[in-house]
C-alpha cells in the first residue's frame, strides 16, 4: 500500500477522519480511493461535489510526497489506520484518526496502557500525586501517556523518565518543532524511553483548535484516564468526557473543596464521572493488575495445571495481550459458540480475568 497515497487522503480538503473511513470502506485502498471516477466518489455518504472534486485533483498526492521525503529526513514513523503498529484501542473508537505520526522505541500496543492528565497550574499535591503514581505504576509493567503540556502533564512525563517508565506524550502539532519549547529536553529523553505522537502533518503550528483534538487521543490509545487536578474548565475534563464517551475507565483523585484545581476533579466524581481513588495503589486494585513479580510467580504456580487443548490455545493467544472474544475465537481457532465453555473455565482455574466489553486477559 503506497505511504504516499495513504498520506495524501489526510490532506484532501473536507475529507475527515469518518469520510476518510467511508472512503476506505468502499474502494478498500487509499491507491483506489485515487483512482475512482467522480461518480464513484459520489456515491460515498460524506462525499458532495466539491469534495469529489478535491480527490480527483493532484495537489493532495504532490503535498503527500514532500511530506513522505520530510517524514524520511525527520525519522518520523507514519502510522496508517490498517497498519498492524496502529494502536488497537484507538482504532476501537469512531472518530480515530486515519493517519498518525509517531517518533519513539515505546509499543503503542503495550499491554497496559494508562493517559494521566490535569492542570497547567499545578500544585505541590499535584506535583506530589504524579510522584507517588510513578512510583506505585512501575512494578505493573504500563507505558504513560500524556500531553506534555505545562503543570500536571510535563510532571507525570518526568516522573515515568526517573522510574524507568516508558512514556509517549500525545501532541498538538507535527513532529517538526515542540510546544512548549521548555520541554524539549524531557521529550529528546522520551524518545529513548517512550515517544512522541501526533495526528497532525509536519509544518503544522500548536493552534488552539488543535489541543481539543489530540485530547481524544489520549483518552483513546489508553485502557484508564486518571484526572490529578482539574479545574471546572479546560482539557483535563475535556479528555475525561472523551474517555468516558469511549467506555473506557476514568479515575479522578479529590481535592479541597476551597482549591480550585481540584474543583474539575470533585465535579468528575460527584457526577459519576469518574471513580474516586485516594491513593494511587487503588488503580491496580480496580483494574485488576498484578504486579509482574507476583504475576511471574502466578503463572509458575499455575504450570501444573491441567488444560485441555483448547484451553492451552486460549492460554498460549492470551499472552501478553487482552482479546475480545470474537478476535479471540478466531486466533485460537475455535468456534464462538464452543468458547464460551473454555473461558469460563478458565477464570474458574484463576488463570484469566473477563473485562468490560467481552474482553479477556490473562492473569
Amino acid at each position: 500500500m503506497s505511504l504516499i497515497h495513504q498520506i495524501a487522503l489526510t490532506l484532501v480538503q473536507n475529507v475527515g477522519h469518518v469520510t476518510a473511513k467511508s472512503l476506505l470502506a468502499r474502494f478498500g485502498s487509499p491507491e483506489a480511493v485515487f483512482s475512482a471516477s467522480r461518480q464513484e466518489l459520489l456515491q460515498v455518504d460524506g462525499v458532495g461535489s466539491v469534495t469529489a472534486g478535491q480527490i480527483l485533483q493532484t495537489d493532495p498526492l504532490v503535498l503527500a510526497e514532500k511530506q513522505l521525503n520530510s517524514l524520511l529526513k525527520h525519522q518520523i514513523e507514519p502510522l496508517f489506520y490498517t497498519d498492524v503498529r496502529y494502536p488497537k484501542r484507538l482504532k476501537n473508537c469512531y472518530d480515530a484518526p486515519v493517519m498518525l505520526y509517531y517518533r519513539g522505541t515505546a509499543n503503542l500496543n503495550h499491554p497496559r496502557i494508562v493517559s494521566i492528565v490535569g492542570t497547567r497550574m499545578a500544585t505541590s499535591y499535584g506535583q506530589m500525586l504524579c510522584e507517588q503514581l510513578a512510583e506505585t505504576l512501575k512494578p505493573y509493567n504500563v507505558l504513560v501517556v500524556s500531553g506534555l503540556a505545562y503543570g500536571i502533564d510535563v510532571a507525570i512525563h518526568k516522573q515515568s523518565l526517573l522510574k524507568g517508565i516508558p512514556t509517549v506524550g500525545v501532541l498538538g502539532h507535527g513532529l517538526d518543532r515542540l510546544y512548549p519549547s521548555a520541554h524539549r529536553q524531557t521529550a529528546l529523553d522520551m524518545l529513548k524511553n517512550g515517544g512522541l505522537l501526533t495526528e497532525f502533518p509536519l509544518y503544522t503550528n500548536p493552534d488552539k483548535e488543535n489541543f481539543p483534538r489530540r485530547n481524544r487521543i489520549i483518552a483513546g490509545i489508553a485502557d484508564v484516564t486518571i484526572v490529578v487536578e482539574a479545574a471546572l474548565k479546560g482539557g483535563a475534563l475535556i479528555t475525561a468526557e472523551i474517555a468516558n464517551s469511549y467506555n473506557r475507565d476514568v479515575y479522578a483523585f479529590p481535592g479541597r473543596t476551597t482549591n480550585q484545581y481540584s474543583e474539575g476533579c470533585n465535579f468528575l466524581i460527584k457526577t459519576n464521572r469518574a471513580g474516586l481513588i485516594s491513593h494511587p495503589r487503588d488503580l491496580a486494585y480496580y483494574m485488576g493488575w498484578e504486579a509482574e513479580s507476583t504475576a511471574q510467580a502466578v503463572r509458575q504456580t499455575t504450570l501444573a495445571i491441567a488444560l485441555s487443548a483448547h484451553e492451552s490455545a486460549v492460554m498460549k493467544v492470551l499472552e501478553g495481550a487482552a482479546l475480545r472474544i470474537d478476535e479471540l475465537a478466531v486466533r485460537a481457532g475455535i468456534q464462538q459458540s464452543k468458547l464460551a465453555i473454555h473461558l469460563l473455565n478458565l477464570e474458574i482455574k484463576g488463570l484469566i480475568v473477563s473485562l468490560p466489553g467481552n474482553v479477556y486477559q490473562a492473569i
